[in-house]
């Protein structure tokens, strides 16, 4: 185990002992393909899928029905997005998001609009929220999906779903929204009721990566969604290839651990998140990019001026992981989207750390955070002239 202080859950989280456990057995025991119907170890492994799809769908609060198991988030949303605009293109090609929204949605957008579609990006303003009216005077009779991210990936702040669902549904127009971020720190049963779609990834919330779903509201007959992956027909056709027995279990045991002690890891998380903040924010002139606003109890977003981002960063990964920004996007040079969308200046948006705590931060890795970021913030500034001449 590395010896540096780990503030970096929003990227991914470390698999629960518990998860893998679960898992131990459906690799070399109850190893069968569950789609191999004629002898025993096939009927094990559809038996353990079957059981784990009504344990999650148990506490999420859904049917079993709604739910296709993918890759994880990133299939997920482009399963939804290029399946939608696929079977309503009849109706209209015009979608809607948000200049905010993961790297997935926006790039999976991109893509759309080369074919064909027509995407209108809107604006969030310095809270990090869209605005209802303007949403409501871009809806028009052709828009066939509105996809809004539920919590964001790098500042934790909350969008208004119940609002946003009521214009969209009175417009005749689908809801997507990416609540990967919310799974295992927030209740999810109201808001899957208010969208049309949603997506989970497992390794956001203590269990095995490469595994995630899609949830699709009313899909009973399987039919609410054409397949992005074809091939053998498994999961009602509507996503193709064999279906991965270990993940699934782990994925469940995950969701059961984190909806079972959400209230008070909820209130754990932020009470620790706030100490965190409120260090940080001590540091000269730190500017705090989600305080005071609805957000994730685990996030923390803080900017600090006449810092290199970079140097900084680097500086830090010594001691300590934290990250400017969502993990996805780590190998671009400019600064955070999200931020840069909420107005933020770039030069500031650059000197920039998300910190996101999780199941095993304690009160002394935030104590230990504070100081090193202190520091090193101090040593940066130190070799910058403008910090002199402020």
């Amino acid at each position: 185990m590395y010896s540096q202080l780990y503030f970096d859950y929003n990227a991914t989280t470390p698999c629960a002992k518990e998860v893998v456990e679960s898992m131990l057995p459906h690799f070399h025991e109850d190893f069968g393909n569950p789609s191999s119907s004629h002898h025993p170890y096939g009927w094990l492994a559809k038996s353990a899928v079957e059981d784990a799809t009504l344990s999650i769908a148990k506490n999420l609060g859904v049917s079993p029905s709604s739910l296709i198991y993918t890759s994880g988030s990133t299939e997920s949303i482009n399963m939804v997005l290029k399946g939608v605009a696929r079977k309503m293109q009849s109706k209209g090609k015009h979608i809607i998001t948000t200049k905010a929204e993961h790297k997935a949605v926006l790039d999976t957008c991109a893509f759309l609009e080369e074919d064909g579609f027509e995407i209108s990006y809107l604006d969030v303003n310095p809270d990090g929220l869209i605005s209802l009216e303007t949403l409501n005077k871009t809806l028009r009779p052709d828009t066939i999906l509105v996809s809004v991210l539920y919590a964001n990936n790098e500042t934790g702040i909350i969008q208004p779903l119940e609002d946003i669902s009521k214009l969209v549904h009175e417009n005749g127009s689908l809801l997507f929204s990416d609540t990967t971020q919310a799974l295992g720190k927030l209740d999810l049963k109201e808001v899957l009721n208010q969208v049309d779609f949603a997506c989970f990834s497992a390794h956001k919330v203590y269990g095995p990566k490469g595994i995630g779903l899609v949830y699709i509201k009313d899909n009973e007959n399987g039919d609410s969604l054409p397949s992005l992956i074809q091939g053998g027909g498994q999961q009602k056709r509507q996503r193709g290839g064999t279906i991965n027995t270990p993940l699934i279990v782990g994925f469940a045991k995950a969701i059961e651990l984190a909806i079972n002690n959400l209230d008070s890891e909820k209130k754990r998380l932020g009470q620790l998140r706030n100490q965190l903040e409120s260090g940080l924010r001590e540091i000269e002139m730190a500017i705090s990019n989600n305080a005071n606003r609805e957000r994730l109890a685990n996030t923390v977003h803080v900017s600090f001026p006449f810092v290199d981002g970079a140097n900084l960063l680097t500086a830090l990964s010594r001691q300590i992981a934290v990250s400017n920004g969502s993990a996805c996007n780590s190998a671009s040079v400019e600064p955070s989207h999200v931020l840069t969308a909420m107005g933020v200046e770039r030069s500031l948006a650059y000197a920039s750390l998300r910190l996101s705590i999780g199941r095993y931060t304690t009160q002394k890795d935030i104590k230990n955070a504070v100081e090193i970021i202190t520091k090193e913030v101090a040593k940066q500034r130190e070799a910058n002239i403008l910090w002199e001449r402020r």
